[in-house]
């Protein structure tokens, strides 16, 4: 498990600087895809709740002190996010989970909570409405995340039947 960790956390910090770099290029009117919450909902699956909720806690500790965003917001929407994703590990599923669309639908259910919660913890906007948050700042997040996730299952997929 120790290794799984050091793996996660390597892979993590090129992400993350991926995340702040490249990622605001290929965002469209604020609506970006998160990296980090991908390779986090990949890890609770494979390795189950506790240890999403532990590097949630991580990812999001280390994207708000690179960031330089509000101490907090993310480190609690990673948080609250690898422990929901928790509730979808299953020991006799893990491959189920991981290797298939439901993969998918897992990272946009989880995307659009991560997002909800970060962007109602971490923005200074106060004029949006509860329609404009979910939508906006949290579903068409959540999407975007989906779909860049899709070359894991796709290509994935290819090794186990071929």
């Amino acid at each position: 498990m120790r290794a799984d960790y050091f793996i996660a956390i390597l892979l993590m910090i090129p992400l993350t600087i991926l995340q702040l770099t490249v990622i605001p290029f290929l965002s469209y009117n604020q609506i970006a895809p998160d990296l980090l919450l991908i390779l986090l909902v990949y890890y609770t699956l494979k390795m189950g709740q506790m240890h999403g909720t532990i590097l949630g806690f991580i990812f999001g500790l280390f994207f708000d002190l690179v960031s330089g965003g509000i101490l907090g917001s993310a480190m609690f929407s990673k948080t609250l996010s690898g422990f929901l994703t928790g509730y979808f590990y299953n020991d006799n599923k893990v491959e189920l989970n991981i290797h298939t669309f439901m993969f998918l639908f897992i990272v946009l259910v989880i995307g659009t909570v991560d997002s909800v919660t970060s962007s109602f913890f971490g923005s200074a906007e106060t004029s949006s409405n509860i329609i404009t948050l979910i939508l906006m700042q949290g579903l068409f997040p959540a999407m975007y995340s989906s779909v860049l996730s899709l070359p894991m299952v796709i290509f994935h997929s290819r090794k186990i039947f071929a």
